[in-house]
């Protein structure tokens, strides 16, 4: 085979055996081959991957970039990278560690179950046959959780309280609510009834079950051993500094900005911001104090919603206004819907304000910005509106749909999961970028995009704080309070989320600033003048990149 054959045919096998390992995502991405399997966590098959991708990275890494097309040599540079991270991941045995309410066993499988269909009668059977495993895996989860114990890895206690607290809430809901039971099925199936009986049954007697078991563990023998609030990071495991500096490797894609550094920019971009907190302050508050106008924005109950129905309204017309939008500033548009809808009840306490799920490839489900409607009432009106931008369009709905419609592209290009400082830093870019588009009806939520902008910058030093210098989950809090406007309950979910996953809260600014510098560069050497257009259909044409190679096809 010619170069370019063999390339295409290692990423193939790659992604393939990425969707035998995670079927679930495979499922909700649309290939629907291994809808009666679910995912294999024990340490045996994580070495059998291990060693497998390792085989195949060396084999990539073997084919000489000069044979290849330009196109080629980015998808082989994102092969080489993506392999060599997965199976780094294995060696660190993450799976030992994943009991947190943000990426845990639980969390995945509660997350995932409101998204997971069955158009045929075929997919219907598999995904019972599927969540008769179910049981299996939470126990070889919790196999994993205790050779974690052994090894001296053990959790952060308040990440285990808020897991349970997520699993309580699903146990109490009723079987005729659960999602499990209520996966939709085939459209005027004459079997449905005896399969939302089959659910009922599993759900009923191998799920709740599993689950029950699951939170027993965590309770009994996770919590007493806990990390205390005031060792909550990384930094107080025995190999927590060399697991942190991997994790922010993994998360911003770049291998040369240190903790220490990544910290000291944080600090600088939250002092940048202080002039123009002032200067709409004045505009909208009468207030150009930043520490006044943070404490107006906390408790002025002018700015807090009266209803779960006035958020969701707010958040259809950001989407209708970004829809009508941005064929100004995109070539290439997402053919993919984007929907609305609320975070599950039982979910919605210990989840951030708003996530985001991605169409699935075969067009079965389409793409979902998922909004928080917990404690309406005391949710800020100036938030929505950044964070509706960043959930949906310009940001991940317009990103991730259109790069799982870029056909040409490997399939890891189009759908892979790793290259979160891309991603999400793209998503942070459109929150600047809908202020340019004109999407921001007024000072309210302008302001909410700042505030947004200096919780991001605030996270470089929290999330490094936590885990590199050793801050007390209290401190962090009280340098959030003291930089972010946001309310001090939101604040607290957001510190847990930081402690739960180290490095990804880096992501977004670190992602942002690239994307920003680079755009700068290119409309300071346009000859005959800056396309925009030109510029985000570059940026978005090969897929979630890592920045190195986003650096090269912006150069090009």
């Amino acid at each position: 085979m010619n170069p370019h054959d063999v390339l295409i045919a290692l990423a193939d096998e790659y992604w393939d055996g990425v969707l035998e390992a995670y079927p679930t995502t495979a499922t909700l991405l649309g290939d629907r081959r291994f809808d009666d399997q679910i995912e294999d966590l024990s340490a045996e098959s994580e070495e059998r991957l291990q060693r497998g991708w390792s085989e195949l990275g060396a084999k990539v890494e073997a084919l000489d970039p000069s044979s290849l097309s330009a196109d080629d040599q980015v998808t082989r540079d994102l092969l080489v990278t993506e392999v060599a991270r997965t199976v780094e991941g294995l060696e660190q045995r993450l799976t030992e560690m994943a009991s947190d309410q943000m990426d845990g066993v639980h969390t995945m499988l509660l997350t995932f179950a409101p998204q997971i269909n069955a158009p045929t009668p075929e997919n219907a059977e598999a995904i019972v046959a599927r969540y008769r495993q179910v049981g299996t895996m939470l126990d070889q989860a919790l196999a994993r959780f205790r050779a974690g114990l052994d090894a001296g890895r053990p959790p952060a206690r308040l990440t285990v309280e808020r897991s349970i607290n997520q699993i309580d809430k699903y146990l109490a809901t009723s079987l005729d609510r659960d999602p499990f039971v209520n996966t939709d099925g085939p459209e005027g199936w004459d079997g449905e009834a005896a399969w939302r009986e089959s659910l009922t049954g599993v759900t009923r007697d191998v799920i709740r079950p599993g689950l029950q078991r699951y939170r027993e563990m965590l309770a009994d023998e996770l919590l007493p051993v806990g990390r205390p609030d005031d060792r909550c990071g990384l930094r107080w495991l025995d190999e927590g500094e060399a697991l942190y500096t991997s994790m922010v490797h993994h998360h911003t894609t770049l291998d040369d900005l240190t903790p220490d550094e990544i910290h000291d920019l944080g600090l600088a971009k939250i002092e940048r911001l202080q002039s123009e907190y002032a200067e709409v302050g004045a505009r909208l508050l009468g207030n150009s104090e930043p520490a006044q106008i943070f404490e107006r924005l906390r408790t002025d109950p002018e700015l807090k919603y009266g209803s779960a129905e006035e958020i969701m309204d707010d958040a259809r017309g950001c989407l209708s206004r970004a829809q009508e939008a941005m064929a100004e500033w995109f070539g290439r548009l997402p053919q993919a819907p984007c929907e609305i809808a609320a975070v599950p009840d039982f979910l919605a306490a210990d989840a951030p304000g708003a996530y985001y799920v991605e169409p699935a490839a075969d067009g079965s489900r389409p793409g979902t910005y998922f909004v928080n409607q917990w404690q309406a009432e005391e949710q800020n009106r100036y938030e929505l509106a950044s964070v509706a931008f960043h959930e949906a369009i310009p940001g991940h709905h317009l990103q991730l749909a259109i790069a799982g419609e870029l056909d040409h592209l490997p399939r890891f290009q189009r759908f892979s999961f790793g290259n979160t400082a891309f991603v999400e830093g793209w998503a942070l870019y459109a929150e600047r970028l809908a202020d340019e588009m004109g999407l921001y009806r007024n000072d309210v939520e302008y302001i909410g995009m700042l505030a947004g902008d200096s919780w991001r910058s605030a996270r470089l030093v929290v999330d490094t704080g936590l885990h590199a210098k050793g801050w007390s989950r209290q401190q962090a809090i009280d340098f959030m309070v003291e930089n972010v406007p946001v309310d001090r309950d939101g604040i607290e979910v957001e510190i847990d989320r930081y402690v739960a996953i180290p490095g990804q809260a880096l992501s977004y600014k670190i992602g942002q600033l690239e994307i920003q510098r680079l755009r700068r560069k290119a409309e300071g050497n346009g000859s005959n003048g800056f396309d925009i257009k030109a510029f985000h259909d570059r940026a978005l044409s090969s897929g979630s990149v890592s920045l190195p190679v986003l650096r090269t096809l912006l150069a090009t």
